[in-house]
Order: structure tokens, then C-alpha cells, then sequence
């Protein structure tokens, strides 16, 4: 089953984690729908890629209404595609979310356990990875190119849970839109990081498809370490988006050739129903 649905043209929803949590507010950002213009025309969320920042927090400004969460709870990060992960805190609100100068350095994961905060990155191919565990209150986000799955931040968020009282078992984890294994090939070099990070197991999330040439499926190099790490297989939901594929919703780095936008993973519990 998709668990990404089309809300609006602005964005898609995580409708079976928010049907179970009336609070909650999970989901993906389209390209559609907002003022950024040229290379990054549309509902551009980065202000790292050359954009007009007034276009871009005017963007955000239109999501944070679309989804009924104020831009002034939303927390952001400088993402280098390494496995930093940080804990947010109300504290913390309005860090990254207006402009990129206050984002949280080098971090490509955040995890809270508290209400009233939208936790959320930027997406242009790489994998948006999201978390829950309901019983314990916990919710993550994290940002997965071939750097960040290699070097293992969908396990690093899984004993970043653990460390704060959850079970891997209790755990559920969504793999979002990004590069399908079609569009993505890589050398000899990056197979040879992910044989690493993978050593045993059987079915392997790539095929050589040319002499140094190999498909990489992002997605199932992040489900085989999400099992390894101990989420059950029943509690790991996989899109059917790509980002390079679907250009009517996305932006896509490899597509667009380096110069476009980024869309917007967000995860978090609206304040005023958990009071």
C-alpha cells in the first residue's frame, strides 16, 4: 500500500500514521504550488541552492498554512550526509525553519519527544526516512543520500530510540519518495560501501549493469538496514514514488542537473491536541 497520499497540490500526507494519531502531521512536499522561479520554480524549500530566500520563506510560509503549523515551531539543519542526529526541544523552535543561518550544523537527523514542533528536512533524490514509536512518544526524521545509508543514520536513529526508552520491535519507519534503482547508477566504489555495510545479507539492493556500472535502490539498501537494526519487516512501509521519474511532483538533483529545488520532509504532533 502507497502510504504517501496526494493532499493537495502542495503536498503529500502519511494519512495511515495520522489516522491513528489524531495530532499527528507526517508528510512530503511537492514542487507545486508556490513562488520560486527558474531552475527552482514552484514550492523550492532550500535556501542553501542559490534561490531568492524571500521566495523561499514565502513558500514556507504557504505550507506552514496548508498544514496548519506555524513556520515559528518549525526546526531545520545544514545537511552534509553524515549520521549526526539531534535531539529538538521547544527550545528549539524556529531554528532553520526562516532562514538557513540558524539551521542545527552538520546534522542530517532529528528526533523529539515533545509536542508542537515540526521537524524538517530537504529532499531533492536522497531518502527521506521517518519514525515513529507511539507508545513511547517518540518521532524522527532523517536525510539518507548513499553517504547517510552507507554510513548507517536509519540505524543510528533506531539506538538513538532505544537510548531514549524504546524497543526496535516497537518501532515503524517509512521510506519515502527519492531516486528508484532505474535512475540511480553509481561506480564500483560506492557498491563497495554498501557490500560492507550489508556483509551476509542476501538479497542485495543493486545490479551491475555495465563494467563499473551498478543500480542502486536506495530504498532497499535502507529496508535491509532498518531488519538489521531490529524494526520488523511489518512496520516498514516503502513508497512507490521516485523523484527522478515523477517530474510533475518533484524536483530532482540528478534529473535537473544540479540547479533545482528541494522538497520538504516533516514530521510532528500538533500542540493543541496533545495539551
Amino acid at each position: 500500500m502507497e502510504p504517501f497520499i496526494i493532499k493537495n497540490q502542495k503536498y503529500f500526507s502519511i494519512e495511515s500514521w495520522m489516522n491513528g494519531d489524531s495530532g499527528l502531521l507526517a508528510g512530503f512536499s511537492t514542487k507545486n504550488g508556490g513562488v520560486s522561479q527558474g531552475g527552482f520554480s514552484g514550492l523550492n524549500f532550500g535556501y542553501h541552492v542559490g534561490d531568492d530566500s524571500a521566495a523561499v520563506t514565502k513558500n514556507r510560509e504557504l505550507l506552514a498554512q496548508a498544514v496548519d503549523f506555524p513556520l515559528a515551531c518549525w526546526t531545520g539543519a545544514e545537511q552534509t550526509h553524515e549520521v549526526k542526529i539531534q535531539k529538538i526541544t521547544k527550545a528549539d523552535r524556529g531554528r532553520g525553519s526562516d532562514c538557513y543561518e540558524t539551521s542545527f550544523l552538520r546534522t542530517d537527523g532529528f528526533f523529539t519527544d515533545e509536542k508542537g514542533i515540526l521537524l524538517t528536512l530537504c529532499f531533492a533524490d536522497c531518502v527521506p526516512l521517518y519514525f515513529i514509536d507511539q507508545d513511547k512518544g517518540l518521532i524522527g526524521l532523517a536525510h539518507a543520500g548513499w553517504k547517510g545509508s552507507v554510513g548507517g543514520i536509519a540505524k543510528e536513529m533506531v539506538s538513538v530510540f532505544v537510548q531514549n526508552g524504546s524497543h526496535p520491535s516497537a518501532i515503524s519507519a517509512i521510506i519515502g519518495p527519492c531516486i528508484c534503482k532505474k535512475c540511480y547508477i553509481v561506480d564500483e566504489r560506492v557498491v563497495k560501501l554498501v557490500e560492507k555495510i550489508l556483509e551476509g545479507v542476501e538479497k542485495k539492493p543493486y545490479n551491475q549493469i555495465s563494467t563499473g556500472q551498478y543500480s542502486l535502490d536506495l530504498k532497499e539498501l535502507n529496508k535491509q538496514i532498518l531488519l538489521r537494526a531490529g524494526v520488523q519487516q511489518a512496520n516498514i512501509l516503502e513508497t512507490s514514488y521516485c523523484t527522478n521519474c515523477h517530474s510533475d511532483y518533484f524536483y530532482s538533483h540528478r534529473r535537473d542537473r544540479g540547479n533545482t529545488g528541494r522538497m520538504l520532509a516533516f514530521i510532528g504532533w500538533k500542540e493543541e491536541l496533545h495539551s
